[in-house]
């Protein structure tokens, strides 16, 4: 009897560890599974979570400009009606515009070379569009480059490249100036850059003088409610830069402006200014390091 009962105790204790050890490697498969499962969510519970957050959707901030012309094919030296609609990313029309320096729109036109440069500003026809005559002073491609800010926005630029048809202007290297003086339009203008190197502050200043007489012009007249405004080309024209005067009220012979160069390479600057109701417009090259 003794004997029995020790037997029939071995064959429970047999019995409960091998139970124990099938639950053991249950609760293993168990925990393995669900750190699987833990640390690579799938995309449904992704998209659940991003989808019932909780906060309202933000607006969205993406806008589009379509560029279209009234001739069905654009020609050097032909006038054609350009239409801008500018439209948020799902299509329906951008309506309430902030006023940038008395405009609406600036309009920015460039060839491949930039070597030809236009600043123009189109009517603004209401729900979204805006129009103007524009014309080419040679073939090749051109780039549209709209620039505005829509109400309770920030400062947007949209372009686009057309192709002209027509005799093109020479595919040049565009190279930095070996001499930061102009004369245009009987003006003579001296640049200095405070820096050329990218990403740093650096302070643009224009000398305006006569160009007979090097006398100082110190009556510029407002243009587009500042002393002048510059405007800013990478050498392929991938970066704009759309630049105003620190000092708005200055009339001449200084007039200075505040910006940065986004990387190195070589840039094309336009400065604009009037003076006896007369705008001019004049180019400068550089090479940021």
């Amino acid at each position: 009897m003794y004997m029995h009962k020790i037997g029939l105790i071995s064959v429970m204790l047999a019995v409960l560890f091998l139970s124990a050890c099938s639950s053991v490697r249950e609760a293993s498969s168990s925990k393995s599974q669900h750190g699987s499962h833990g640390t690579a969510p799938s995309p449904a519970s992704t998209d659940e979570h991003s989808g019932h957050g909780g906060e309202m959707p933000k607006a969205s901030t993406n806008l589009k400009a379509a560029f279209t012309f009234g001739s069905t094919s654009l020609q050097a030296n032909e006038k054609s009606e350009l239409t801008i609609q500018i439209t948020d990313d799902a299509g329906k029309a951008v309506t309430d515009f902030q006023e940038n320096h008395e405009k609406l729109l600036h309009l920015i036109i460039v060839n491949h070379n930039l070597s030809s440069f236009q600043h123009i500003h189109p009517v603004y026809q209401g729900n979204g569009k805006f129009t103007v005559s524009a014309s080419f002073d040679a073939g090749g491609d051109y780039k549209l480059i709209a620039d505005f800010i829509p109400s309770g926005g920030t400062s947007t630029t949209l372009s686009q490249w057309v192709k002209v048809a027509g005799k093109e202007a020479e595919h040049t290297v565009l190279k930095a100036d070996a001499k930061l003086r102009q004369e245009v339009s009987g003006k003579d203008v001296e640049l200095s850059l405070s820096s050329l190197k990218a990403k740093e502050e650096v302070t643009l200043r224009f000398t305006i003088r006569d160009a007979q007489t090097k006398k100082e012009i110190t009556n510029l007249q407002p243009y587009l409610g500042a002393v002048g405004h510059v405007v800013i080309l990478s050498a392929d024209a991938e970066q704009y830069i759309h630049v105003h005067p620190l000092e708005e009220k200055a009339t001449g012979p200084l007039a200075k402006f505040a910006t940065s160069f986004p990387e190195a390479g070589i840039y094309k600057l336009w400065g604009q200014f009037q003076h006896n109701g007369e705008v001019f417009t004049v180019p400068f090259v550089v090479e940021v390091k």
